[in-house]
């Protein structure tokens, strides 16, 4: 008797279960939002945290010549977040792809004040003002907080390896006579360099500008700090 008695009990208790949930459940893929919100805007494409992005510390301050001949230092970019790259507009191997990517990059905060790119060449005896200014016109850069920097090479090499440790040489043996990182540089508004953890807790420091994953966790992650 007993045993029938928690029978009818667990019954009712799927019968209410059914009515009240099942309905909504179906609802919700009708309408395509399974999972909506806070919860999937936090999780990125390999089920990792970003909303606290990590802060690694200042950016290296740094004065350098833009497409328009224009003195440009870090402090125009404060109160803005930005991306900062290393390349050379002759480059025939990675610089394609990183043009490519930070072109995307713009085209996604266009027209956003609070956004800057800050790209620097590490062959500048090739690269000057009017080079750049060309490059920059056949790549299509609309926005006018994107920078093509130019200056002292000597300059340039110690900010890219010894300022933000992101490797830039010369060598005569490869493509292009010069090697470079193909990782982008995320600042926020204070000009403190910002990064997420991968998936084993660890910040990545800089983002991967090759990689379609690391373009998209570099724009969820600016983003992120445009709110801060």
């Amino acid at each position: 008797m007993l045993k029938n008695k928690s029978y009818i009990w667990i019954s009712f208790i799927v019968l209410i279960f059914g009515i009240i949930v099942v309905p909504e459940i179906i609802n919700r893929f009708k309408n395509n939002q399974v999972v909506e919100g806070d919860r999937l805007d936090a999780v990125d494409n390999n089920g990792t945290s970003n909303t606290n992005l990590i802060e690694i510390g200042p950016a290296p301050k740094f004065e350098l010549t833009n497409q328009d001949n224009k003195k440009i230092s870090n402090k125009e970019y404060l109160g803005k977040v930005y991306v900062l790259e290393f390349f050379f507009s002759t480059c025939p191997t990675i610089c394609p792809k990183m043009n490519k990517s930070m072109m995307e990059i713009q085209n996604k905060f266009f027209g956003n004040p609070n956004f800057g790119i800050a790209s620097i060449t590490i062959n500048p005896e090739t690269d000057t003002a009017e080079v750049l200014k060309k490059h920059a016109d056949e790549l299509g850069v609309k926005s006018t907080n994107w920078h093509f920097l130019t200056g002292d090479k000597t300059y340039i090499f110690e900010l890219a390896n010894k300022g933000f440790n992101l490797y830039a040489g010369e060598n005569s043996k490869v493509n292009g006579g010069f090697e470079h990182s193909g990782l982008f540089a995320l600042i926020d508004k204070k000009g403190n360099i910002r990064c997420r953890n991968d998936a084993y807790g660890n910040p990545i420091l800089y983002y991967d500008g090759l990689d379609k994953k690391g373009v998209q966790a570099i724009q969820q992650d600016i983003a992120i700090l445009l709110r801060e």
